[in-house]
């Protein structure tokens, strides 16, 4: 998935007791916004601070929502000077869910759109050498209290906004395929030898 993308979401139904699966596009577009092009840069929001951001402070009281994944990347600078991707997910491969947030906003022809941010946190020890920040991931144990429609103080909720547990996690290096939106098969996730080590072996 790219930001613009459609991405999977869950939520709490305000009015009845059920949650709710629907597609949203990546990257969060407020409610008040003049047009969409804000979404370029709501794909992530801090969790520190979203409380206090007009883009999110609305939305962390009364949007809450799930994001299912099965993994995702980031990217680490190596010797050449390029970037190296990883595929991060749990260790025993299994589905989570970050933490996320969303928004309906309308267009000036009337159209509605529904679109989400996921929010982040600081890394854990298993990812902090390759980015200093990292998504939410909830506990299982945690979805109620996110997604409660009747929680509207963000203070609330701040201590679920925390490093997943590194020792459940798991992280390998991925070929560049990644790199590019274009490539959407499984050689994107097939783990490879990290370009550092490939160049050690020159010498």
């Amino acid at each position: 998935m790219a930001p613009t993308d459609e991405v999977a979401t869950i939520r709490q139904d305000h009015k009845a007791s059920k949650r709710i699966f629907s597609k949203m596009r990546w990257g969060l577009i407020p409610y008040w916004a003049k047009d969409a092009s804000i979404s370029s840069g709501t794909i992530n929001a801090m969790s520190e601070t979203a409380a206090e951001k007009p883009a999110f402070r609305e939305a962390i009281r009364r949007r809450r929502c799930l994001v299912p994944a099965d993994g995702f990347y980031e990217w680490k600078r190596v010797v050449s000077g390029r970037k190296q991707p990883y595929s991060i997910g749990m260790a025993d491969d299994g589905l989570f869910a970050f933490a996320g947030l969303w928004d309906r906003w309308k267009d000036p022809a009337g159209k509605v759109l529904e679109s989400c941010t996921i929010l982040t946190t600081e890394a854990n020890a298993l990812l902090k050498d390759i980015h200093d920040r990292m998504p939410v991931i909830l506990s299982p144990d945690d979805y109620d209290s996110w997604l409660d429609p009747g929680e509207t103080n963000p203070a609330h909720v701040a201590d679920l906004l925390k490093p997943f547990d590194a020792r459940l996690m798991g992280v390998y290096p991925v070929s560049s395929a990644v790199n590019s939106v274009k490539n959407d098969g499984p050689e994107c996730a097939l783990e490879v030898q990290p370009e550092s080590s490939r160049q050690a072996k020159l010498f």
